[in-house]
């Protein structure tokens, strides 16, 4: 029981919610309602009122509505999507006080030497030498693309020339993952010949969100956009992730299954061997239900035992990975499984009393 818990509880920590805590600025999605691509650029300022009208934009559903919108440089897809490592991540360019207003997204580590107040507007920091600073999803700079936040990468810009972009933070698993984010004003010096936004984080009250979807897409399909709630974005990456911790799961459902059978094991062999005794006791003036009572207090010391060594060995084993920014423990999926584990195991104890105090105990008190 201790076992199959541990496994459980360990590997459940780490699975990712993309729905719980979606509409908070520190989670994945920003506090970003969608998030929308487009085939061709948006040369217009969609905040604007002259770049709506532009598309013919109904104002009534973009009522409270705002975009940030991002240039975008193509290149290999650097996310857990992607089974090769990246060699040319796509990089993405954003005004970064758009974001750092908005408090939006997680860092999970910034490049020592740096202020970790404003992390976005680390974009903007001169750099020597030409080099660019960059911003990633942790998961993209680890297993995408091999570094580590301050190392550097080399690029090739608009122009053919060569330069160096500087990782100066980590995002925590957000859905901004597979790309590397630097300012816009960087982005328009090294590839002017990208035009207009292809990508767009935006922000819409939680009742107006499908409306401004449809407005957005209906008005916008000559360029190709296509809109979709940003927590459906994060959960195809979290799915990959979410996949492997369900097999590990399984394994420890396993184990806590053949762990409750042999507690009623226990529970059934004990019981017969004590049958005498409990027929005394019987005799002496206790009730059936007294005796029930009694072997599943005992029994369910066990189990209950089994429960605490595995969480807590457990909580030991990734207190590390809880404490690290942007980390969220999924509290009630894992009290569900708890749950279900205390009632199976407390099942198969009540069965296994059961059977064994069925029948007159009598007989056993005579027999000895």
């Amino acid at each position: 029981v201790a076992g199959g818990r541990f496994l459980i509880v360990a590997v459940g920590a780490f699975r990712l919610d993309s729905i719980a805590h979606a509409e908070e600025r520190d989670s994945g999605t920003g506090g970003f309602a969608m998030f929308a691509e487009s085939a061709l650029p948006v040369v217009q300022n969609l905040n604007s009122k002259s770049g709506r009208d532009f598309y013919g934009l109904d104002p009534a559903p973009l009522n409270g509505v705002s975009i940030v919108p991002l240039r975008v440089h193509d290149g290999d897809e650097a996310s857990c999507l992607n089974l090769n490592r990246a060699q040319v991540p796509r990089i993405l360019g954003v005004q970064p006080y758009s974001l750092q207003n908005r408090g939006a997204f997680t860092f999970a580590q910034v490049a020592k030497g740096l202020a970790k107040d404003k992390p976005w507007l680390l974009l903007d920091r001169p750099m020597p030498d030409g080099t660019v600073p960059a911003i990633a999803d942790q998961a993209s700079i680890v297993w995408a693309l091999g570094k580590k936040v301050g190392d550097t990468i080399d690029y090739t810009d608009g122009h053919g020339r060569s330069f160096k972009l500087l990782l100066v933070g980590a995002l925590a698993n957000s859905i901004l993952q597979g790309s590397l984010i630097i300012s816009e004003d960087a982005f328009v010096a090294r590839f002017p010949s990208e035009s207009g936004y292809r990508m767009f984080l935006i922000d819409a009250p939680p009742n107006g969100a499908p409306a401004a979807a449809r407005a957005l897409s209906r008005a916008l399909q000559d360029v190709g956009l296509e809109v979709t709630p940003a927590w459906r974005r994060l959960e195809a990456f979290n799915a990959v992730q979410n996949v492997y911790l369900s097999t590990f799961q399984v394994l420890g459902g396993l184990g806590l299954l053949l762990g409750s059978v042999g507690l009623g094991i226990v529970v059934l062999r004990n019981v017969l061997e004590r049958r005498g005794e409990l027929a005394l006791l019987q005799a002496v003036g206790f009730t059936r239900k007294d005796l029930h009572w009694i072997v599943l207090s005992e029994h369910g010391a066990l189990l209950a035992i089994g429960l605490l060594i595995g969480i807590t060995t457990a909580i030991v084993a990734v207190l590390p990975a809880l404490l690290t920014p942007g980390t969220r423990l999924p509290v009630r999926s894992l009290a569900l499984t708890l749950a279900a584990v205390l009632m199976n195991g407390a099942l198969w104890a009540w069965l296994a009393t059961r059977f064994a105090l069925r029948g007159r105990l009598l007989e056993a008190l005579r027999n000895n």
